[in-house]
């Protein structure tokens, strides 16, 4: 870092980095607490899915336990047709959500295939898009965590950092001008204490 120049043109420079630094910190800190908050959300809503989908794995294992000792395979009757994803801005960050998803089921005889192939692929296509669903909310996430971490460093680096970094300087100016004044005080009074003594 440059040496510090101790005069009054630096105290201001220093004064507005001040002012504008304490300007920063509330808008970092209000984006810090909604991040925080979206993480929680995102959180508690990609737990919830995680639930629903063990739910609907327990289902199948109770309500169709024949699949198990069955050789019919029926994930070719299903095929995802649409995934759209946009994206939506919070204080800057671009997060995904999903905004449409699709799932075609191919034709089949329900003459050939047993009973319980209908309400399998209904649970099946619940399936599909929850573990969609917990894809996007796992990116999302991991998209708010970086963000996260990026603006709990930004807002540590202003309050921790340049703001007492900037107030020590101006401390530091502020005390070798008082001294430089007080010692200008001293010379002008020697100075003229000389005058006077000269002039007797």
């Amino acid at each position: 870092m440059a040496k510090l120049a101790l005069n009054k043109t630096t105290l201001n420079r220093e004064g507005r980095r001040l002012k504008a630094f304490r300007q920063f910190v509330p808008a970092l800190d209000l984006k810090r607490k909604q991040l925080l908050a979206e993480r929680q959300e995102t959180s508690r809503r990609l737990m919830e899915n995680q639930s629903q989908l063990e739910a609907l794995h327990q289902k199948v294992a109770e309500q169709l336990p024949m699949l198990a000792a069955s050789d019919i395979k029926v994930d070719n009757l299903l095929q995802v047709k649409k995934v759209d994803i946009r994206y939506i801005n919070l204080v800057g960050l671009e997060l995904p959500e999903l905004s449409a998803f699709e799932i075609d089921v191919q034709q089949y005889s329900r003459l050939l295939l047993p009973h319980w192939v209908d309400p399998l692929i209904q649970l099946q296509k619940k399936t599909l898009q929850i573990e969609v669903e917990i894809e996007v909310f796992k990116q999302r996430l991991k998209l708010l965590e970086e963000g996260l971490q990026k603006t709990t460093q930004r807002l540590n680096l202003f309050d921790k950092v340049l703001i007492p970094e900037a107030q020590a300087n101006i401390r530091k100016i502020r005390i070798a001008l008082s001294d430089a004044e007080r010692a200008g005080v001293v010379r002008a009074k020697i100075a003229k204490n000389k005058r006077r003594r000269m002039q007797l």
